[in-house]
């Protein structure tokens, strides 16, 4: 009974280490790169969709995949280092912020989902949205995550409420609507990793 109690106990403090200690996974390149991906994609849209909204499948298609690639680099970026990390409180902070962070994620896509198939007049209101869902996953993230990425986090949520109250009607589904938020709050999120995880930490 005494092992099993001190077992659970050596769990719970691993568990608040992983809490408590900054979380070093998430790196610049990754993030400077989803900002220049954001930033094409915004290119592409702006050449190749003159009408984003009578063309919204076309629109969600170069978007969502836009955020596939950036997301996909950036998790592969934490999967790696946590696999080569000596340390297993390495792995436990990973999937630790997955798991904090992937409710934004499946709100994001339900809501995507919901506004096509139910309400497709609507979907103006998806590049707001989802800067605010982004601005909350960064949120619930937060302590594990440099301080200064809170004002990360509350860029985009200022920038989601900017889109959702300028980008209608003649702006409505605009290439800047999405790709100057993530654009520059990526490229943001990049230059706070690197100075505040990078710089000082990583070996010449």
């Amino acid at each position: 009974m005494e092992l099993k109690e001190a077992l659970v106990q050596i769990t719970e403090i691993r568990a608040q280490m992983a809490r408590s200690e900054v979380f070093r996974g998430y790196r610049a390149v990754p993030a400077a790169f989803s900002g220049v991906v954001a930033l094409t994609a915004a290119t592409v849209q702006a050449v190749a969709l003159a009408d984003p909204i009578q063309r919204y499948p076309a629109y969600l298609s170069l978007w969502i995949g836009a955020a596939a690639v950036s997301g996909t680099s950036a998790v592969m970026e934490m999967l790696i280092r946590a696999r080569n990390a000596g340390s297993s409180l390495t792995r436990e902070q990973t999937a630790l912020v997955i798991e904090q962070f992937a409710p934004c994620l499946a709100a994001g896509g339900l809501t995507t989902l919901v506004l096509t198939r139910t309400a497709p007049s609507l979907v103006w209101l998806l590049p707001g949205l989802w800067q605010m869902f982004y601005s909350l996953g960064l949120f619930a993230t937060s302590r594990l995550l440099p301080r200064p990425m809170t004002a990360v986090a509350a860029f985009y949520a200022a920038t989601g409420a900017a889109t959702l109250a300028l980008a209608q009607g003649d702006w409505a589904l605009n290439p800047l609507a999405m790709g100057l938020p993530f654009g520059v709050g990526q490229l943001l999120t990049a230059a706070v990793l690197r100075r505040t995880l990078e710089r000082d930490h990583d070996p010449a």
